[in-house]
């Protein structure tokens, strides 16, 4: 079956985060190309169970049922060849949501928190938030590959950390963790006897040539200190329905965190969130796959008009995600003639880098899950004005 994910469909009056929240600031003129959700359509069959749940009218208080858990259990089963028990799946709304439970019950206020960085600034912004104190290991950019600096890494957790917050994929520079780098990530927080927090809510789209391994599969000593979150809600487009699956091994972690979800008075999901997950993680494969390869297409369209239109600006090669890491630099460091070029005169908005932290300065972020004539329009908008314009 074709899906069309060429329509342009107007997301401007449905309290979009992403557009309304543009126009209200910058104005409706504005192409966005920033907030990490797509401008796709999920589903149809997610859709017509949506609109089906939507008739029946009473949208009351709901649960999630064994159903919901074995739907989650054959999902990672199929995706990742991880066979998960029932218990260890915990219902949580959003990702961040849990990040910032898991914080609040196994840290203390002043303890220290890892990530990778640049990083996805909402987890980053629930260590600091809390009280906690981020710990940035930069990336290092090596060949137009970025990798870990596995000595800093060690380096910071001598001092002592409590939590490695792992994004796996890696937003926004689109890196797929080897088994190799897991192994060494592993290794560490074992060694210094720290936590593993995963955020694999992109691991559902991995470029050819790459494979995604969840960490907590490397060994029972690694799962044992890990919890990972996996989510819908990247994958078919459902961030507003609000449901992720959390997966604890640890029994005692696993009590912890529900009891955490307790005080903060998190329990029963939205009315649409188990029906759309479980419709679109049994039958909604081939729409999936049909999306990945449109995406790959839209990074091949991106990387051709960069390097004919825009050759100094220079995109990592993504190896999951369907967002973009662009290096500008060789246009100029400073985000305020990003801003200038991209935002006031090309009138496209994308996520300009320091929101990932000072080491991003200099990049942008670029969403190219939209159709491809939105694509193709912004990036006119930001050639035609490019300042190193070619003739």
């Amino acid at each position: 079956m074709n899906y069309n994910f060429d329509q342009v469909i107007s997301r401007f009056g449905t309290n979009s985060a992403k557009w309304d929240g543009v126009a209200d600031s910058l104005g409706k003129d504005m192409i966005v190309l920033s907030v990490a959700d797509m401008d796709l359509q999920a589903p149809p069959k997610v859709v017509n169970k949506v609109a089906e749940m939507a008739r029946h009218g009473i949208y009351g208080y709901t649960d999630p049922f064994p159903p919901y858990y074995e739907t989650v259990q054959q999902w990672l089963h199929k995706a990742y060849g991880w066979d998960v028990p029932q218990e260890w799946i915990v219902f949580c709304p959003r990702i961040v949501q849990a990040a910032s439970v898991i914080i609040q019950r196994f840290t203390e206020p002043g303890d220290r928190i890892l990530m990778h960085t640049p990083a996805y600034q909402p987890i980053a912004g629930a260590v600091e938030i809390n009280d906690r104190k981020l710990v940035e290991s930069p990336l290092l950019l090596r060949n137009g590959r970025y990798e870990i600096d596995f000595e800093d890494m060690e380096r910071q957790m001598q001092a002592g950390v409590k939590i490695v917050l792992l994004i796996s994929p890696h937003n926004p520079t689109g890196r797929v963790w080897t088994k190799e780098e897991l192994d060494s990530i592993a290794e560490l927080c074992i060694r210094y006897d720290a936590l593993i927090v995963s955020d694999d809510i992109h691991a559902d789209f991995i470029h050819e040539g790459h494979e995604h391994t969840m960490i907590a599969k490397l060994s029972e000593q690694v799962a044992d200190r890990s919890i990972i979150c996996t989510s819908p809600g990247k994958t078919f487009n459902l961030a507003s329905l609000e449901i992720a699956n959390i997966i604890i091994p640890n029994e005692q972690l696993r009590e912890r965190f529900q009891y955490g979800l307790r005080q903060a008075g998190i329990h029963n999901p939205t009315f649409f969130a188990v029906p759309a997950l479980e419709v679109a993680y049994t039958e909604c494969d081939d729409w999936l796959q049909e999306l990945r390869a449109y995406i790959t297409d839209n990074i091949s369209f991106t990387e051709a008009f960069f390097a004919e239109h825009m050759p100094e600006l220079k995109i990592v090669r993504a190896e999951g995600t369907y967002l973009l890491w662009v290096d500008c630099t060789a246009y100029s460091r400073n985000e305020s003639d990003l801003i200038e070029w991209i935002q006031n005169e090309s009138r496209v908005s994308v996520s300009f880098g320091t929101s990932f932290g000072a080491a991003g300065e200099g990049y942008i972020r670029l969403n190219i899950g939209t159709p491809r004539a939105l694509l193709q329009e912004a990036f006119e908008r930001m050639a035609n004005n490019y300042p190193l314009r070619h003739q």
